[in-house]
């Protein structure tokens, strides 16, 4: 594990071997309490696994100190479907409280949600971050927004009336600006605090692509996109692009508009991924999918290995990944191949 390794792998600098990191681990409390012989609870117990499976990178985003909307104006929860193992996280969907498009058209977020003193959020981040390297000083941990323009709708609206609002481009263009102008806010804070790198999260496409018309993307999303990272980019900080599905369609947009890097699922075809950008910007990936791990036997898994670190030497900056996440169904025999296997191939 090094922070250092992946300052290194984002600022596209050569590297001993390839950097590493993986989500959701958490949720496999009982591989984790083995590994470490710590319970969960304990606040050594998650830094000392990750030292253990030598992750270089966490991923975090920080939605500010209102980031729980539904405290302070309309938000659509539509539940949460059972990830972890004893169903915890199940959680059924509520009303949504825009009845109408006509309530969605005439939203906007920096009124409904009201923001904080600036100064105030600046000093909660750097708090945050200071935190999260003291918890985890051998990792880089992010600094990040995850209710971007596109997400942030969703936690709004939710997705019916997201895309029925959506059917009329011109009236909900005002709607994702007033969301676009609340996250600038929050990048303009994150860039006076300290953290090196900040993930602009917003799950933007389906798995197939685009659910708007692509002029919606270049010309209204992602235009914003390159708004709010001119702030981080002038302070110094790398910025890091993640959304769930397929979006290999607008990287190049996202690339022109600032992008310094991509964190994606194995929808984005991870060769081509690499062929268009492994040699100009850090890549937060693989071509090992959890569902592979979880549901195929482990030759499958090797060969997906082997297919990335193949990959891989086309890459001046590389982060290992299983894409999506690691679900807590991942066999703990195949938890510790894949592991065994990664530290023992991932030399440059």
């Amino acid at each position: 594990m090094s922070r250092q390794l992946a300052l290194d792998t984002i600022h596209l600098k050569p590297t001993e071997r390839l950097g590493h990191t993986e989500y959701s681990l958490g949720y496999h409390k009982e591989y984790v309490e083995g590994k470490t012989g710590l319970p969960l609870s304990h606040p050594d117990c998650i830094r000392k696994f990750y030292d253990l499976w030598g992750l270089d990178f966490c991923f975090s985003t920080n939605d500010g100190l209102r980031g729980n909307w539904a405290e302070y104006g309309r938000a659509t929860d539509m539940g949460h479907a059972e990830y972890a193992v004893d169903g915890s996280d199940l959680r059924q969907p509520a009303h949504c409280p825009f009845e109408t498009v006509e309530d969605v058209w005439t939203f906007d977020a920096v009124d409904e949600y009201g923001l904080p003193d600036f100064n105030e959020q600046v000093a909660a981040y750097e708090d945050n971050m200071g935190k999260a390297r003291q918890a985890y000083p051998h990792q880089l941990t992010t600094g990040g927004y995850y209710k971007t323009i596109v997400s942030g709708a969703i936690q709004a609206f939710g997705w019916d009336m997201l895309l029925l609002a959506a059917s009329d481009s011109d009236k909900m263009e005002k709607v994702f600006d007033s969301i676009f102008r609340r996250t600038l806010f929050h990048m303009e804070a994150w860039a006076k605090t300290s953290a090196e790198v900040i993930i602009q999260h917003d799950d933007f496409v389906w798995s197939e692509g685009p659910f708007m018309h692509p002029n919606i993307y270049r010309e209204v999303i992602i235009s914003r996109y390159a708004e709010l990272w001119k702030p981080l980019r002038a302070a110094g900080k790398k910025v890091l692009f993640c959304s769930d599905a397929k979006f290999t369609m607008f990287m190049e947009d996202l690339a022109n508009a600032g992008a310094d890097g991509f964190i994606f699922e194995p929808m984005n075809d991870f060769e081509w991924v690499v062929d268009h950008f492994g040699d100009s910007h850090c890549l937060i990936g693989s071509c090992v999918d959890c569902r592979t791990m979880a549901f195929e036997p482990w030759e499958k898994v090797k060969a997906e290995m082997d297919r990335t670190f193949e990959l891989a030497r086309k890459c001046r900056g590389l982060i290992f990944a299983v894409g999506n996440h690691m679900p807590a169904n991942i066999p703990p025999e195949m938890m510790d191949r894949f592991i065994e296997y990664l530290q023992a191939n991932r030399q440059r």
